[in-house]
């Protein structure tokens, strides 16, 4: 039954992409995790096999300074742990079961260190690495990120410029995306367009592209970006019709938290 509503889903999906099918950048976002428990093993392993272009995680510093793959500050929402991850030690963490809320089939998952996602990602394949933690971080991203071999395909992305710019001087020859969030309309109902200033701050600080929330995207914002050289990802989408406006107006990249609905749907769109 699942998989006939995804096949109607991409079918009915398919007039809208239509002719501005080009194909974008596909970023599994926490991995697959519309359907595997989100930032696991599980989750990017599935990504890969669902064919995804790249995959995202998040990272924060455990309290024996290990890195460790997860969103939020704690493990609440994803594990039913208690307190905050930097207040836990490694073990204490990897004690915590974070695939059962996702289903049955994942119990046993565990938060996964930022060396093991590493390790999953396949030849040719690309990763964005999301800092959510404060800059004393990176001291201890630097050696693993070298140690796994797979630098030449990582890019760093955060919000916190702050962080963004320590990460870029400790590690100037990976690629860097300053993330940003669509501003709320005054009347707090729905968003409003992201200024195209952004973009020159992120040149000023010597950032490499930007990573936006897909509602903020306009024209306006992407030709700025192109009169710089630089590129326009946008999160988090799930539809495919969104994903094409969107491509339209010349994003790069599209972080989905279904990566295979998204490949499904272009890929029929060209047919």
């Amino acid at each position: 039954m699942k998989l006939l509503r995804l096949i109607s889903f991409v079918l009915m999906t398919m007039a809208t992409v239509g002719a501005h099918a080009t194909r974008p950048e596909i970023i599994a976002h926490r991995g697959a995790s519309a359907v595997a428990p989100e930032n696991t093993v599980a989750a990017f392993k599935l990504a890969w096999e669902m064919g995804a272009d790249a995959a995202e995680t998040d990272v924060y510093l455990t309290a024996d300074h290990e890195v460790v793959a997860i969103h939020d500050k704690t493990g609440d929402r994803t594990t039913g742990g208690q307190g905050a991850i930097k207040e836990m030690t490694l073990a204490q963490i990897r004690a915590l079961d974070a695939g059962s809320w996702k289903g049955a089939k994942y119990a046993g998952e565990k938060i996964p260190t930022l060396a093991e996602v590493l390790a999953t990602i396949p030849e040719g394949k690309r990763f964005y690495l999301e800092i959510k933690d404060k800059k004393e971080i990176v001291p201890y991203l630097k050696p693993i990120i070298e140690k796994s071999g797979k630098k030449d395909c990582i890019t760093i992305i955060a919000f916190d410029k702050e962080v963004l710019a320590a990460a870029h001087a400790a590690m100037p020859e990976l690629a860097t995306k300053w993330l940003r969030d669509s501003p709320k309309n005054k009347d707090g109902k729905g968003w409003a367009p992201i200024d195209p200033k952004f973009v020159a701050e992120a040149k000023a600080a010597g950032f490499g592209g930007l990573n936006v929330s897909h509602p903020g995207v306009t024209p306006e914002l992407i030709a700025a970006a192109k009169a710089q050289g630089m590129e326009v990802y946008a999160w988090t989408v799930d539809d495919p019709a969104a994903a094409a406006r969107l491509v339209k107006m010349g994003v790069t990249g599209i972080t989905t938290n279904a990566p295979d609905v998204m490949l499904k749907a272009f890929a029929a769109a060209k047919e």
